[in-house]
Parts: structure tokens; sequence; C-alpha cells
């Protein structure tokens, strides 16, 4: 089994990373914490590898911190989870939002989640409220406010389909780059659709 990849970045994009290792590109599906992690195209790589075997096909899972991985293969322990629902779940939500989530019992924060309904998640925390003693939880940064214009472009991106991530770290990098737009809605809101593309 592949449990640890490091090379040149090929490719990166939300979902996907191609990592060569000795003259072999490897596949993997990531999530948008990981994407936002790895270095750019043509650095050197090292991503965390879950390796999904089924009868017709070997699939690649690759995170950029070992915690994220932990939390991944303990979503997979649950009935309904499969792989690729577990890597939209660590998109949809950060891994120490969703630990602190499933420890509190937060069926609400759980269902805003992708492919997550009210069942499933009731399910997430009855099966693993007790088993995430090992995961350490940094202090929270869900109440990371931008200002009125920040926050307005985050609401927007949010709803536009972005994952909050994502978006986070695109008002992150505009105001990085431009002070001064943290000021004004709709000069943040561009320079942050520019950063994510």
């Amino acid at each position: 089994m592949i449990a640890f990849l490091r090379g040149r970045l090929l490719f990166k994009s939300p979902n996907q990373a191609i990592v060569e290792c000795a003259g072999v590109g490897y596949d993997a599906t990531i999530s948008v914490a990981t994407f936002t992690a790895l270095p750019p195209e043509g650095a050197e790589a090292r991503l965390h590898i879950y390796t999904h075997v089924r009868e017709e096909q070997i699939a690649l899972f690759g995170f950029a911190e070992p915690q994220e991985k932990r939390l991944f293969e303990k979503l997979l322990t649950i009935t309904g989870i499969g792989p690729k629902l577990a890597i939209t779940v660590l998109s949809g939500i950060d891994a120490d939002r969703l630990v602190t989530a499933i420890r509190g019992g937060d069926h609400a924060t759980l269902t805003r989640i992708p492919g997550i309904g009210k069942k499933t998640a009731e399910r997430v925390v009855l099966e693993l409220k007790d088993k995430l003693d090992d995961m350490a939880v940094a202090p929270s940064t869900a109440s990371v406010r931008y200002g009125p214009a920040g926050d307005d472009a985050l609401s927007a991106l949010v709803n536009l389909g972005y994952a909050r991530p994502i978006a986070q770290r695109a008002i992150e990098s505009a105001i990085a780059k431009q002070p001064e737009a943290a000021q004004d809605f709709e000069v943040l809101f561009r320079a942050a659709m520019s950063a994510i593309r």
C-alpha cells in the first residue's frame, strides 16, 4: 500500500494533485485544505496517502497533514460514508471545526456540509464522539471577521458555491495584497475572485 508520496508537484486543483515520484505520476484526490497547503506546481510536495482498493480500481487520497488523514479514516468507519463523501466533508469544513462539532454534538454545523443530511450527521456524532480523543484542536478561528466588506465578500463567495476555506483564503490573500480593499466590498470581491482563479 502507498502511505506517503514526496516528489515534484505536476498539477494541482481544489480536488486533485498529481505528484511525480521517480518518473511516475501519482494522481491523488485531495481536499480543499490540502490544496491550499500545497506548494506551487513544479515545487516538491509531500502527501500522506490513503490507498483505497476496490475490485475495478485503486484510488489514492492525499492529505497535507496526518491529522486530516486520520480524520478521513475515522469518517470511513461510518455506514454510508465512502472516500468521496469523506473528502467532500473535509473540503466543506476545516478539520478542527469538524472535530469540535462532532465532540459537541453540533448537528446544525454538520448538516451544513454538502452531502451530510440529518441522519448522517446523527450517525457521525453517535459513532465518533468518543473516538476523537487523539485529535488535537487548535484554538478556534471560526469567528474570524474581516470587517463589513470582508464578511459580505465571504458570504457572496460561499453563496456562489465556493467552499468556505477557499473563500476565506482568497479574502485573506486579497487583503494582504491590497490592504485598502478591506474597506470596499466591490474591490475586495473582485480581488478575491482573482485570487481563487
